[in-house]
């Protein structure tokens, strides 16, 4: 029932946006995706199933959304874009979703707070089971999806993985060797972003009143400075160099 998983995950994460994981109750989760509480059993099996899919969905739409910023400005007819500037694009992706949510938060930092359920402490259960046509309840193969949940390191390794993949076509054959180097470092200062954002570094003009920067504003600024110093510095100033106009990874 693909439909019925789905408006579940979807009524679980509203709860959680408006009450910690410890006050909700299954029914109301069954309730307000309109399917019966033992669709909701017979979907995860229980509470801790349902957040470990919840925490799995999240990480995974988090890294679908890596994948599209690392593809956009992708080079056409042999002709290489900005390609440090998608990795740039990928890493202000990750701090605009991991602010906006805290389960990516989660699983990127490794830092759970109470409000949250923490499935990485809780070992996959037994799968879960449904009714035969016969009304005989028998328990479903575990699908791969329920198996152990990412962490920091893995997300890193995987973002890293995107990024190398979608950047090699483009990239000169000489700095290849580099590449993986770059990428990782760059992962890896995005994810310290992540756990200490910038703080204001908005320049004094004499004799005005600064117009103060967002926060995203700063934090994709910030990240732009460290990816593309990151790629200077290990793979070579010409590929981290951006196009005139491109330099803070804004989108």
């Amino acid at each position: 029932m693909p439909a019925a998983r789905e408006s579940l995950l979807d009524a679980a994460y509203t709860a959680l946006t408006q009450r910690a994981w410890t006050a909700i109750r299954m029914v109301d989760v069954a309730a307000a995706a309109g399917v019966s509480r033992q669709t909701l059993y017979n979907e995860f099996g229980s509470k801790e199933g349902l957040a470990r899919a919840l925490v799995r969905r999240e990480t995974e739409n988090y890294l679908a959304g890596v994948a599209r910023a690392l593809s956009r400005g992708a080079s056409a007819a042999g002709a290489r874009g900005d390609a440090v500037g998608r990795v740039v694009a990928a890493a202000a992706w990750t701090l605009r979703t991991a602010r906006a949510n805290p389960l990516v938060r989660a699983v990127l930092t490794g830092c759970w707070s109470d409000r949250l359920p923490n499935p990485s402490r809780v070992p996959a259960g037994p799968a879960p089971v449904r009714a035969d046509r016969s009304g005989v309840l028998v328990q479903r193969a575990p699908a791969p999806a329920e198996g152990p949940l990412p962490g920091p390191a893995e997300l890193v390794g995987r973002f890293c993985d995107q990024a190398v993949a979608a950047l090699e076509p483009d990239w000169p054959a000489a700095e290849l060797p580099a590449l993986g180097t770059a990428c990782e470092t760059a992962a890896r200062l995005t994810l310290a972003c992540v756990v200490a954002p910038p703080a204001s570094c908005a320049a004094q003009v004499p004799g005005r009143i600064p117009a103060q920067p967002s926060r995203r504003e700063l934090e994709a600024e910030a990240v732009a400075r460290l990816v593309r110093g990151a790629f200077a510095r290990t793979a070579g100033t010409a590929a981290g160099a951006p196009p005139a106009g491109q330099g803070n990874g804004r989108s």
